[in-house]
């Protein structure tokens, strides 16, 4: 899940030198401070309308509400009930503004018709600021968030996608029947195309491999073939399927692995190629295990 961060409002703090009022203050320069004042005010105002638009999402034409709302915090002085107050009024707009908007992008894409809950995002934004009345801890809750968020991308992606699921699943199921072809415990598929007798992997084990991948219709998406150089990393910092794959190929193996899609990337996409839900099919050919043929 993405942090949204509460920006310190740097530029419109920095201009709380305006004076008094709900219009434009008159400049009046009858001494050095009162000029400096004026142009350090100024100077401060530098890229602020950019950011009113761009970041807070202020329209224009309303600049004369923003001017007295500016005043009125310039003039708050040391009243910490007014400050606190017009501080929610910030961080609201940026939930507004940023927050909800980001957080409905991320979980549903481009339908724009769909939406969380306000209501609850609050009573849960207020539970976490205030640090009690809240239904879970704050830790918990990201947790939740993380895992919900997850499971909601999912659904909706596989509303999208789920050609892509089915087509897997059938390859799989066709191919397990396919002379050659064996099935382990996790659902991964391999062919033995040349056995190896050296060193068996551990899943911390480094190894050197080449590699081929390719999507069931056939599409090259990756291959150190053609860069000719081999690939070093350790067995368990790959999908899961390549791991299971791995731990079970003795060096100088050469195999072609058929991955289900949960084992691979699941409703993630990676590049243009690799559609969420896609099964994957590599060749892989394990060179070395801890530096070892």
């Amino acid at each position: 899940m993405k942090k949204f961060s509460f920006a310190a409002l740097a530029a419109i703090s920095a201009v709380m030198m305006l004076a008094c009022g709900n219009g434009t203050p008159k400049a009046s320069l009858k001494s050095d401070i009162d000029t400096v004042s004026y142009a350090i005010g100024m100077a401060q105002t530098q890229g602020l309308k950019d950011y009113l638009v761009g970041r807070l999402g202020v329209d224009t034409a309303y600049m004369d509400a923003f001017i007295k709302g500016l005043n009125e915090g310039a003039n708050a002085g040391d009243d910490k009930k007014r400050a606190a107050y017009f501080a929610g009024i910030q961080i609201g707009q940026q939930i507004s503004n940023q927050m909800v908007k980001g957080i409905n992008h991320e979980l549903f894409g481009e339908d724009s018709t769909k939406t969380i809950s306000l209501k609850n995002f609050m009573a849960g934004f207020v539970a976490g600021t205030i640090g009690k009345g809240g239904l879970m801890t704050v830790d918990s809750a990201a947790q939740m968030a993380q895992d919900m968020m997850r499971a909601i991308k999912a659904k909706n992606l596989e509303k999208e996608f789920g050609p892509n699921k089915e087509a897997g699943e059938k390859y799989l199921a066709d191919n397990a029947k396919k002379e050659g072809v064996k099935v382990l415990p996790s659902g991964v598929q391999y062919k033995v195309l040349k056995e190896g007798t050296g060193a068996l992997p551990k899943d911390t084990s480094l190894v050197k491999v080449h590699y081929e991948g390719k999507t069931i219709d056939g599409k090259v998406f990756d291959s150190s073939y053609s860069r000719n150089q081999p690939a070093d990393f350790r067995a368990n910092q790959v999908i899961k399927g390549w791991t299971d794959a791995l731990v079970h190929m003795p060096a100088g193996s050469v195999w072609e692995v058929y991955i289900p899609q949960e084992l691979a990337y699941g409703e993630r996409q990676q590049g243009a190629d690799i559609k969420p839900f896609s099964m994957l099919i590599f060749k892989i050919e394990l060179l070395e295990v801890d530096g070892k043929k």
